[in-house]
């Protein structure tokens, strides 16, 4: 069953049973994306699924078909829920859409983990509310048997393994186990680099782009005392991305790669971040909008087979669904 609420009135409307490929449900998903275009004076987009380069030229299609509508605006919102993905495709994805559109921010109604918080953070601007979570900075990498791993969880590894190995005055020959030192012998080198590269690319474009984009409007300090109301230097820009950067790539510290960063702990680490909670208007339609949706990509994904959920994805925009 597919429960349609009517959230001017907060009642629901109907109960019925809907096909994921049934054109009543289609237009009132776009119906519904619309409504918050207009409210936002800006184009929308929603993304929900995996983020890989495999999507790219979906992503590309897109935003063109997007971009060349006559109704075309400067800004693009993208609203974002994913568990993650490989570093490189966001990287593509922020070239093509950057290529378009002049402003680009994200909404968060749920979860972007992963590569999905790197992604946010080439935004203009990033809205959430008390519900919504971003999470650490661990790309996901293919291992040698195909399957999606998180690569900081294996360096953390490593290096906990290669600390144990090393000789100290209490015990000559470490504390390395036979066990550990079978796995330490036998880990591929090419795919530990392979871990490594991935976790550089997504430090750099993490720091790449809150400069070039997060920051951008960060005219003079507003949190710092000893600063306040002082106008920003590049170089300043520069050191609090870093900063925000070792913080969500430290595996160690966050423990999990799923672990949830919600809007407090942004802030700690002096990062804005948009309530759209406080604006009731705009918080009734996302959540409209992504509820609506969430129901509707269930519905899809409930008709596939459990081996295609991993690499799972939906876009839409007023002109594609």
């Amino acid at each position: 069953m597919f429960e349609i609420i009517d959230y001017n009135c907060n009642t629901k409307l109907q109960n019925m049973d809907f096909s994921p490929n049934d054109s009543f449900l289609k237009t009132e998903l776009t119906n519904r994306l619309k409504k918050l275009e207009k409210q936002l004076d800006a184009d929308v987009m929603s993304f929900s699924g995996a983020i890989h380069e495999q999507l790219s030229a979906k992503v590309l299609a897109v935003i063109e078909d997007l971009a060349k509508n006559p109704k075309k605006r400067k800004t693009l919102y993208i609203i974002l829920t994913t568990t993650g993905g490989s570093g490189n495709a966001v990287d593509i994805y922020v070239n093509i859409i950057r290529k378009h559109y002049e402003i680009v921010n994200f909404i968060v109604p749920e979860y972007a983990y992963s590569a999905g918080t790197l992604f946010c953070m080439s935004g203009d601007n990033i809205f959430m509310d008390y519900y919504s979570v971003l999470g650490p900075i661990d790309p996901q990498v293919q291992n040698k048997d195909g399957r999606w791993v998180a690569a900081l969880g294996y360096l953390d590894k490593i290096n906990e393994l290669i600390k144990k190995a090393a000789p100290t005055a209490e015990n000559p020959n470490g504390t390395l186990t036979n066990a550990e030192f079978v796995i330490l012998k036998e880990f591929d080198l090419a795919e530990l680099r392979g871990y490594e590269q991935a976790r550089d690319l997504t430090i750099d474009l993490l720091k790449k782009w809150l400069v070039q984009y997060k920051f951008q409007n960060w005219v003079k300090h507003e949190t710092t005392p000893e600063l306040l109301g002082q106008e920003v230097t590049k170089e300043q820009k520069i050191e609090r991305a870093k900063e925000i950067a070792r913080i969500l790539g430290d595996a160690s510290f966050w423990k999990s790669h799923g672990r949830p960063i919600n809007m407090e702990a942004l802030a700690e680490m002096k990062l804005k971040i948009e309530d759209f909670g406080e604006n009731e208007t705009l918080k009734t339609l996302i959540r409209s909008y992504y509820d609506f949706l969430r129901d509707f990509t269930n519905k899809i994904k409930a008709s596939l087979p459990p081996q295609a959920l991993p690499q799972f994805n939906f876009l839409h925009t007023r002109t594609f669904i």
